[in-house]
């Protein structure tokens, strides 16, 4: 609609805080909610002068049984007590006991039964139980003196002899067995896999020894139960393993190899020098090899020693089956073997991706948080899923028996190895408490994992970080959803909530409202003032606004504390010109928009049901006003006018004279999520301007708002956030004039499950065609 107005008086239009309306729910600082600073943690986030954390040094000896699934150890732990407290016991946690039969995991774990359940799913109701909790056989000190200990589901306290005190050490040990689980079968983070066609099995062992829990100035000790989703809060020490298998078994570990003679022949030996120097993978232990030795079945053992310094756990992975390749990756002019351990199934597409995809996550993260402080970085490949450890993570994805795979399979493959070795810095080395805050480990990992995907290849497929992948997640019902700020153990849509959610929130930091510099810097300063410590989401929020000087809370709020999702919409488009009161320029636009007024449907019936008035029959009734044209411009207004602009000053004869239009565009926020307003104009020439408008323009109304926009020229359509950055869950009304935002069903035929994938189809067509067989997958 177009209005014009008398006088000046819209030059000086804002819009400006409405007192009545004046709310400060979605902006008021993040006060209560978060914890007070200290000298422990500082209201700027960093660390405080008297930060202190505690240590736990191992030596640990254990034997893997290979006929019998089993593991056998003993552990010496030397725990050092940097805190200001004195301490009367100990808590380790025992993470294995989740596999007990009456574990508190398995009997608080909830289900239904539908009226047809497949035989996959009744053999999974009714396996076997499983004893694969530790069985602890003995806890002494370093004297060997018998320490008392009691177990309570997956923690055990071991109570001192006397009080431990501020800088002071204890050194204890513990002897124990444990059954390794069939991951395939049970689930869990690690275990074995069999094969039964070579007959021989593939371990991925973690979680594997009882290891001590965090004790810190913010929880006192961290001992939450391990019921499956939170996952770990450890302290930092140094490690030296020993690690006993069958002779022809190859062993990967956190940490470095430290008896590569005693296990390795010459020529492998020769390899591993040559792979420190290359800059492409170097296969140490060959396939044939690995081949070789799956028929021949040592019986006869080796032990590999492996060291580790300043790291939080151990993790390791034993097979006759591992092909071994590494590389050299040169990280801040530092030298890092990137490496891979796979079997002959996994070939080729580990053989090709694994290692590269190691060394690339390497050198992204570094990029964005700290150089990458340890010597290697392993990928092995298991059965399922992926987990991480300090220096070695496990990966699953592989290529069907042919060799072939789908485009799923193999960035699957590159997304689940980048977001693994990520996590390497999140949370190996910036050490966050993930039994609490799974997103402080997941999400900022998921962050990173979209970077590093971005700077792989082109318009890579992503799973998340793009807003627009988050939506449907983020209008969904709520009561299916938890606030971020859940803790771990009891989030709802857990792969959205902890990983997709915190992703996307950072990507639009990034992106919309920080943007990337402020955003890259404030990002790296938190992984400085971490690494190697324990940050809570507190010193996260409050590094971010100190290092960019950008007031978040608003954000946090919003995205973090709350399951208010994104919605904002165009309301209203009201267009104005500046009235330049020339009477007979305003006169014959009147008449125009009179004479093009629609007449109603009584006006058009009346012409014809009426031939004639009264008036017109008997013309004596008409007076002045039958007559006087009322747009007609008079002396008296052209004087007017005249007097009118001898008064204005040169600026107001400018303004007068812009043509300027302006635009009051009315937004409402029916998400409850404030968000800053992109909003795209496109231009009666075909041109376009984006305006980026910080979401402080809602601090004073947080649901409705009005803004004015002056343009030279004038504007033919508005758009909201044309780019897809809020994660808007509903489009059909963030334009004006209304477009029409479509919906997709799907139209599918059912197929059978075992539909070729694009590489088979090749081999297929070229063997028809005459041709020899693809070589893509060679």
């Amino acid at each position: 609609m177009r209005n014009l107005l008398a006088g000046l008086a819209l030059v000086g239009l804002v819009a400006g805080p409405m007192a009545a309306l004046a709310q400060d729910t979605k902006f008021g600082q993040l006060g209560q909610e978060l914890p007070t600073p200290n000298t422990y943690r500082t209201a700027s986030g960093a660390p405080g002068h008297q930060y202190w954390q505690q240590r736990a040094d191992y030596t640990i000896k254990v034997e893997l049984d290979d006929k019998n699934q089993s593991l056998t150890g003993s552990e010496t732990i030397t725990y050092t007590n940097n805190s200001p407290d004195v301490l009367g016991y100990l808590w380790v946690q025992l993470d294995q006991n989740i596999f007990e039969p009456n574990s508190m995991s398995n009997l608080t774990k909830t289900g239904t039964l539908q009226d047809r359940m497949s035989l996959q799913a009744v053999d999974y109701l009714t396996r076997e139980e499983f004893d694969g909790g530790f069985k602890i056989s003995k806890v002494t000190d370093r004297g060997g003196k018998t320490l008392p200990y009691t177990i309570n589901n997956t923690m055990m306290r071991i109570d001192l002899p006397s009080p431990l005190k501020p800088n002071q050490s204890f050194t204890f040990n513990v002897d124990w067995k444990n059954n390794i689980n069939n991951q395939k079968t049970l689930g869990g983070r690690s275990g074995y896999e069999y094969f039964p066609k070579d007959d021989n099995y593939l371990y991925e062992i973690a979680q594997w020894f009882p290891r001590m829990a965090v004790y810190d100035d913010v929880n006192g000790w961290q001992h939450k139960q391990f019921l499956g989703s939170g996952e770990f809060a450890l302290p930092f020490g140094d490690y030296k393993v020993s690690i006993t298998v069958p002779a022809d078994h190859v062993v990967a570990g956190t940490g470095e190899l430290q008896n590569a003679n005693q296990v390795l022949s010459s020529t492998q030996q020769k390899r591993w020098a040559q792979a420190a120097k290359s800059d492409k993978p170097v296969v140490i232990v060959t396939q044939e090899e690995a081949t070789q030795a799956e028929k021949n079945k040592a019986t006869d053992k080796k032990t590999w020693v492996y060291a580790a310094k300043n790291v939080r756990d151990f993790a390791w992975a034993s097979s006759r089956k591992f092909i071994w390749d590494a590389m050299n990756t040169n990280v801040g002019g530092k030298n890092v073997l990137a490496m891979s351990y796979y079997p002959k199934e996994a070939n080729p597409l580990w053989g090709q991706y694994s290692t590269e995809a190691v060394g690339h996550t390497l050198r992204v993260y570094s990029k964005h948080t700290i150089d990458y402080p340890y010597p290697v970085a392993i990928s092995v490949h298991g059965p399922v899923g992926g987990m991480e450890y300090p220096m070695l993570s496990f990966n699953g994805y592989r290529p069907e028996e042919d060799g072939t795979y789908s485009d799923r399979i193999k960035y699957g493959l590159i997304s689940v190895i980048i977001h693994e070795v990520g996590h390497n810095f999140f949370p190996m080395i910036v050490n966050s408490d993930e039994r609490q805050w799974t997103w402080m480990d997941e999400g900022l990992n998921t962050f990173m994992q979209y970077l590093a995907e971005q700077e792989w290849e082109r318009n890579y497929p992503s799973r998340r970080g793009e807003p627009k992948d988050i939506v449907e997640y983020m209008k969904s019902a709520k009561n299916t959803q938890t606030p971020i700020m859940t803790n771990s153990e009891s989030v709802l849509q857990f792969g959205p909530n902890a990983y997709g959610k915190p992703a996307t929130g950072l990507n639009i930091l990034r992106e919309t409202v920080m943007g990337r510099e402020l955003f890259d810097y404030a990002f790296k300063e938190y992984a400085k003032r971490w690494a190697f410590k324990h940050p809570m989401p507190a010193d996260f929020f409050r590094t971010m606004e100190d290092a960019s000087g950008v007031d978040l809370d608003w954000f946090w709020r919003g995205w973090f504390y709350t399951t208010d999702h994104t919605d904002l919409a165009i309301t209203d488009v009201k267009w104005y010109a500046i009235d330049a009161q020339n009477p007979e320029f305003v006169n014959a636009q009147r008449r125009e928009q009179l004479n093009q007024a629609p007449q109603t449907l009584s006006q058009q019936r009346n012409l014809q049901d009426i031939p004639k008035t009264l008036v017109d029959e008997k013309p004596e009734l008409k007076d002045f006003y039958n007559s006087y044209d009322p747009l007609a411009t008079t002396t008296t207004d052209l004087q007017r006018h005249q007097q009118f602009m001898k008064n204005l000053t040169p600026e107001q004869k400018k303004a007068l004279e812009s043509g300027l239009n302006f635009y009051e565009v009315g937004f409402q926020n029916k998400g409850g999520l404030v968000m800053p307003l992109i909003v795209k104009m496109a231009y009666e020439d075909g041109s376009e301007e984006v305006m980026n408008i910080p979401a402080e323009i809602w601090r004073y109304n947080n649901n409705e708002i009005t803004k004015v926009f002056i343009t030279e020229k004038p504007v033919v359509s508005f758009t909201l956030d044309p780019y897809l950055q809020t994660a808007d869950t509903d489009l059909s009304d963030n334009s004006y004039p209304r477009r029409m935002a479509p919906s997709r069903f799907e139209i599918y035929q059912q197929q059978n499950r075992q539909q070729q994938n694009p590489m088979q189809r090749e081999r297929a067509t070229s063997r028809t065609n005459g041709g020899g067989s693809s070589n893509s997958a060679q």
